[in-house]
């Protein structure tokens, strides 16, 4: 999967940009503030969800624009297809409401999924590991995302099931109960839906995990784990589901939400070398489980969907020594694919074998470098 062309209108600090890629390896740099993180955004908007920031789309809007942005790009999907024609954003008369174009026609977010796959990885997700379960789920729901583009609409289905349910909770006594049955048959179809992607997505990263070495970046162990922290015995079934949701409604009504199921499993990590628990290793180690992770992922995808996913990086390359930065780069290049790197020295990126495609960003602005 390969951007060929990205253009941005109103977007961020973005009036308008445009740059021509290719397979291989983008560097983007310049000074803090310049936009370089923003083009990473955008082009995480041409995956579903909601961008590597998770921000309102309002804020996305340049300031002092008329209220719309747009981001559009022509991705290579395969060797013998033309390229696809991909878009979104949002209008200014209709601000909340996200557009997307595939081809030039309306389309759902969930469809960008069939086109492309996107993974990141930013600074802020440095503290993924002592951070809430929320975040870790969200993160594996991403990772899911990139082998199973159905993964979204089971999510959105799930979610939407789990707040008619809160709301008819709200006052049990009057709630109808061949109503509250049908909203946990719901729950039970996508949730065991959404469980099993999970599962599934999790043994292939640990078997992609288990070829690395230990070094030159650290190695995960991976688990799927229940809300008190057990590793889940077993896959959750529709069945299984459905007589869960039923048996605690009583105590979903007192608690004031569902208060199990799978959106309430976590994922832990283990660093594979120490033995030591992810939330307990060092920044360091930490951040260098997360780029191995990442790598492992793209690895997968690669293998289950024939095509390598984009990937973002974004000021990764600051934070490793020489000796890892340049295993990173000879890695990136040697497996294919794209992948968008950030930093605000051109120097960072010296030690990319070539061809690399190097833009300077300064002030909204995109050159050749």
């Amino acid at each position: 999967m390969t951007l060929i062309r990205l253009s941005l209108t109103d977007f961020r600090n973005h009036a308008g940009a445009d740059l021509a890629a290719g397979p291989g390896l983008v560097a983007l740099h310049g000074d803090n503030g310049a936009g370089k993180t923003n083009i990473l955004e955008a082009i995480s908007l041409l995956a579903p969800g909601r961008g590597l920031r998770r921000a309102p789309l309002a804020e996305m809007v340049r300031d002092g624009a008329s209220g719309g942005f747009a981001v559009f790009a022509e991705v290579l999907a395969g060797d013998d297809l033309p390229p696809v024609a991909l878009g979104t954003g949002i209008e200014p008369a209709h601000p909340g409401r996200r557009l997307v174009r595939i081809n030039g026609g309306a389309a759902a977010a969930t469809a960008l999924g069939d086109w492309l796959a996107v993974l990141w990885l930013t600074p802020a997700m440095d503290r993924l590991f002592v951070e809430t379960a929320g975040n870790r789920r969200r993160f594996l729901d991403r990772l899911v995302l990139a082998l199973d583009p159905r993964h979204a609409q089971h999510g959105n289905r799930y979610e939407a099931a789990l707040r008619a349910r809160g709301k008819l909770l709200a006052d049990a006594t009057s709630a109808d109960p061949q109503w509250l049955a049908s909203l946990e048959a719901q729950l039970a179809e996508h949730g065991a839906a959404i469980d099993a992607a999970r599962q599934h997505t999790l043994a292939a990263l640990s078997a992609e995990l288990a070829q690395q070495p230990d070094a030159p970046f650290a190695r995960p162990l991976l688990t799927l784990v229940d809300s008190q922290g057990e590793a889940r015995a077993e896959p959750w079934t529709a069945e299984a589901l459905r007589a869960l949701f039923a048996g605690r409604r009583r105590i979903d009504a007192a608690a004031g939400r569902a208060t199990a199921g799978p959106h309430r499993d976590d994922l832990s990590a283990v660093h594979a070398a120490s033995g030591r628990a992810a939330a307990r290793c060092s920044t360091g180690e930490q951040k260098a489980m997360l780029l191995s992770l990442i790598l492992a992922h793209g690895d997968c995808v690669a293998r289950a969907r024939g095509r390598r996913p984009v990937l973002l990086l974004d000021e990764v390359a600051a934070h490793l020594d020489p000796s890892r930065r340049a295993a990173l780069y000879e890695r990136l290049a040697g497996q294919g694919g794209q992948a968008w790197l950030t930093g605000t020295e051109p120097a960072l990126f010296d030690a990319m074998p070539g061809p690399v495609m190097r833009f300077h960003i300064a002030g909204g602005r995109i050159s050749a470098a």
